[in-house]
């Protein structure tokens, strides 16, 4: 949909207004004696605490009062229907497991999105205030060391790169192995960052996330960043990946290729 300037501003302020409000509530618990977690699976241990609910409450809101027309879609309070054609995908706090942990990887997630997918993101991290922001010409980070323009990697042959995924037991059994043929074929492999993986791809840092198993507010904000900073964010066959699942994060063109070729080897 087309945006005018200063509809573009607006998102844009209203988004950095919910990473403010969404910073001071996960601060709030964040390694608290006696913080606790209840879990949304039986199967398996998937946390949500206190600090989840009350920053994505927060959220809410803020877009209740300035973006009331707007839709959203959040993980701990589903989706809200809206008129504008704009929907917000909100993930409070995308690495619970660290957060419950004490790491400072865990991050908020905030997306705005149209019909075309995700046209303005941000990835917060509030612990260390470091905030990633890419959509509408901006590509930048603010943090400790400064504002500076975030930019991904340029080529490198598969074998230079470097591999982040979340758990190193990634997906189904089939996901898994092709994960695994994956590993050997690059430099370095690393483990349990959740967002801020996909933060480090914007920043140049790293080549390749490879996840799967995600929901669409796990992976919005992380398209829009990466994108904005050059890079490319796909399924595992190179097909829009939105609304979650399969996911395969790269720096560039060359080295997302390479690594889609050996993940359906």
């Amino acid at each position: 949909m087309g945006l005018t300037t200063a509809d573009r501003d607006a998102v844009i302020a209203t988004a950095h207004a919910l990473a403010d409000a969404a910073r001071v509530e996960t601060l709030r618990h964040f390694r608290t004696v006696g913080l606790s977690a209840e879990t949304k699976d039986t199967d398996r241990f998937d946390p949500v605490t206190v600090a989840d609910r009350a920053s994505e409450q927060a959220m809410r809101a803020i877009l209740a009062a300035r973006r009331p027309d707007d839709a959203i879609l959040g993980e701990e309070f589903g989706a809200t229907p809206g008129t504008s054609g704009l929907t917000w995908v909100l993930d409070p706090i995308d690495g619970t497991r660290g957060y419950l942990s004490g790491t400072p990887t865990w991050g908020v997630l905030i997306a705005v999105s149209d019909d075309s997918g995700p046209i303005f993101g941000i990835i917060d991290q509030p612990y260390i205030k470091e905030r990633f922001s890419g959509g509408f010409g901006v590509a930048e980070c603010v943090g400790p060391m400064g504002r500076s323009k975030l930019k991904a990697r340029p080529a490198r042959p598969l074998s230079e790169a470097i591999l982040f995924s979340t758990f190193p037991e990634v997906g189904t059994a089939e996901e898994g192995a092709a994960f695994r043929r994956l590993v050997p074929k690059v430099k370095l492999t690393r483990y349990g960052t959740d967002c801020y993986a996909y933060a480090l791809i914007a920043a140049g840092q790293i080549d390749l996330v490879v996840e799967a198993g995600l929901q669409a507010y796990d992976v919005q904000a992380p398209i829009a960043v990466i994108e904005a900073a050059g890079g490319i964010v796909t399924d595992w066959t190179g097909a829009p990946v939105h609304q979650g699942g399969r996911v395969l994060a790269a720096a560039n063109q060359t080295v997302h290729a390479a690594a889609m070729a050996v993940l359906n080897g």
